[in-house]
């Protein structure tokens, strides 16, 4: 089963909790010149990482009858396939992007200017890393040539409706002009910051070319834990898991896949999938 919702309460908060009744697991300035990324990358291999989806495999998501973009938390298809993304980019860990770029792991990175220059106070739970900031764009660029994509997360992390339409334009137009000024490639993906959203918000991106509006169905706290927004506690075909920038990255990360592939699943390329369900182009 997947869910295609339009998620009113969800979050990107310091707790780690998106959504009531989310049950955890037991078990600087633009272009900064201090980066700690990983040395000089191969080539890449030809084609996207991680697993594209087959003829028929996703149903359409239909356009919302106001034409606006659409919000969406999880893929509809019934392969046991999920979909990692990762917001803000406070703790820049050289161990990741190796990770990301030597596996070919598909992953979706949402970026917050202020996060990845690390302007102002960091968040609390970013806050005692190793690499806080230390990477800035460079960093960002790191991930993209290693295959990550880069999308839209605003520029300073405000909670978007108490902005009103102006406000939300600016800060969701702002972070593309930067992506695509630092990156060369303008993000389609919008992440509202904390999950939170209204029609001035879709239309806010709609004009910042932005495509849709991502949610996620289950977020990963320390140690690779997996906290989900469904009482089963099970991962489901198209789930779209949140990951944040946060101290112990690389060794979070790597738990995390383990066990994701040790459930059966395989890692979907996002972007192969959005455009099968008719979402981006």
């Amino acid at each position: 089963m997947t869910v295609l919702a339009l998620l009113a309460a969800a979050g990107c908060g310091a707790t780690g909790k998106h959504g009531p009744g989310a049950a955890a697991e037991a078990s600087p300035q633009v272009g900064g010149t201090a980066p700690a990324g990983p040395s000089a990358s191969p080539a890449k291999p030809p084609g996207p990482p991680g697993v594209t989806p087959g003829p028929g495999e996703v149903r359409r998501i239909p356009r919302p009858a106001d034409g606006l973009p659409p919000v969406i938390s999880s893929i509809p298809t019934r392969r046991k396939v999920v979909f990692l993304t990762i917001d803000d980019g406070w703790e820049q860990d050289p161990g990741f992007v190796r990770q990301v770029r030597q596996e070919r792991i598909p992953i979706a990175a949402f970026v917050t200017r202020d996060a990845v220059e690390a302007q102002g106070a960091a968040d609390p739970t970013a806050q005692g890393g190793r690499y806080l900031g230390a990477g800035k764009w460079d960093y960002v660029r790191s991930m993209r040539e290693a295959g990550a994509t880069v999308e839209n997360h605003t520029l300073t992390h405000p909670d978007l409706p108490a902005l009103g339409y102006e406000g939300q334009r600016a800060e969701i137009c702002g972070a593309t002009r930067l992506i695509r000024r630092q990156t060369g490639t303008a993000p389609t993906l919008l992440r509202p910051p904390f999950g939170n959203h209204n029609t001035l918000t879709r239309r806010a991106a709609g004009a910042c070319g932005m495509q849709a509006l991502l949610l996620w169905t289950a977020t990963v706290q320390p140690g690779g834990k997996i906290a989900y927004q469904v009482p089963d506690k099970k991962l489901r075909p198209g789930d779209v898991l949140l990951l944040h920038f946060r101290p112990n990255l690389s060794r979070d990360f790597r738990i995390l896949v383990d066990k994701i592939r040790r459930r059966g699943f395989e890692l979907g390329n996002l972007d192969a999938y959005l455009r099968a369900a008719g979402v981006t182009r």
